[in-house]
């Protein structure tokens, strides 16, 4: 256990300093920008001006002085933000040197650090096959570092079978009492019914779809004559990837997937990142920021900046589209 807590020691104190120390300037401390909208109170009512999130107008009142009012917050000086991890059989791919868990342990290692050194404090809820582990929302280096590890540590339940992401988010929707930040790290690759339970969240929490993929899951290569194996039920399949109908097939069922996916997504009314096994963490996270400060404006009807558009990062998406209570 020593040795596995020293590695994960490492790992948290190769991102502080690759990763973590990098954003402190490039983000030039604008955390509270990222990450404020979780924990409001309503202060008061003024008029609506230009540029003011449509979100917050309070249509009563508007309705009762034919003027548009908004609603005016007052931010906690703490924010609780919840990681919803799915550590199912499937988060174990990767068709390279990282595999969707690795890619996750270190995104949610770097954001709850990032949390955490401004006084913020973060919860995660690990999910298999079911609810395994809760840690409760606390403060300091070194509760990231014990959820870094029992990330890293985690091993699904030997029993074979498809994963239910529905069972995750309730189980949080119960247990989140206060208005918090909710991170939903997942592949998605899950039975149906978890989007009406995403969709219930959203309008208590703000909810982020973290969702992690890998190339090869979107485009199968040539690798001739290869056994498939689906990591949650174990059914094997022999096929000819060789095969150029077969390639084909493979893509545009991805495809239609994907399509499913982003509806889902965007009828829940959620954030969404797309994050590749392939891609650079600081990237990700300056991705991840660009799109939050978009938030007023997409929601005012504003256009997407072309470069923050899925078709934009065809290798790595970020899929932003208004819905509500953000966008995808």
């Amino acid at each position: 256990m020593l040795e596995k807590l020293s590695s994960s020691e490492a790992i948290l104190r190769r991102l502080e300093w690759t990763v973590v120390r990098r954003l402190d300037g490039m983000l030039q401390g604008d955390y509270r920008t990222l990450f404020r909208g979780a924990g409001l109170d309503l202060a008061d009512l003024r008029e609506y001006q230009h540029h003011d999130d449509v979100r917050h107008i309070d249509w009563n009142v508007t309705a009762r002085l034919q003027t548009p009012h908004v609603r005016q917050f007052t931010e906690d000086r703490e924010l609780n933000a919840w990681f919803l991890l799915d550590l199912s059989g499937s988060v174990d791919f990767g068709s390279r040197e990282r595999t969707k868990r690795t890619v996750s342990a270190e995104f949610v290692a770097v954001l709850a650090r990032v949390l955490t050194r401004h006084g913020n404090r973060v919860g995660a809820l690990l999910y298999g096959s079911q609810v395994d582990a809760v840690l409760p929302a606390r403060h300091g280096r070194n509760h990231v570092l014990h959820l870094l590890q029992r990330m890293r540590n985690y091993q699904p339940p030997a029993a074979k079978a498809p994963t239910q992401l529905r069972n995750l988010l309730e189980a949080a929707r119960q247990m989140i009492s206060r208005r918090s930040m909710v991170f939903v790290v997942s592949d998605f690759i899950s039975s149906p019914g978890w989007e009406d339970s995403l969709a219930r969240m959203a309008q208590h929490h703000e909810v982020l779809a973290i969702r992690l993929y890998d190339p090869t899951e979107l485009e199968l290569p040539d690798l001739g004559l290869v056994t498939i194996q689906d990591a949650e039920t174990g059914e094997q399949l022999f096929v000819d990837t060789h095969d150029p109908g077969f390639r084909e097939r493979f893509i545009q069922a991805a495809e239609d997937n994907e399509e499913q996916l982003h509806a889902a997504l965007l009828q829940a009314g959620v954030d969404t990142l797309e994050l590749a096994t392939d891609d650079d963490l600081v990237d990700a996270v300056l991705r991840f920021a660009e799109m939050r400060r978009q938030r007023s404006r997409l929601s005012a009807g504003g256009a997407l900046p072309v470069h923050l558009s899925r078709h934009g990062r065809p290798s790595s998406p970020l899929a932003a589209t208004p819905g509500h209570g953000g966008r995808r």
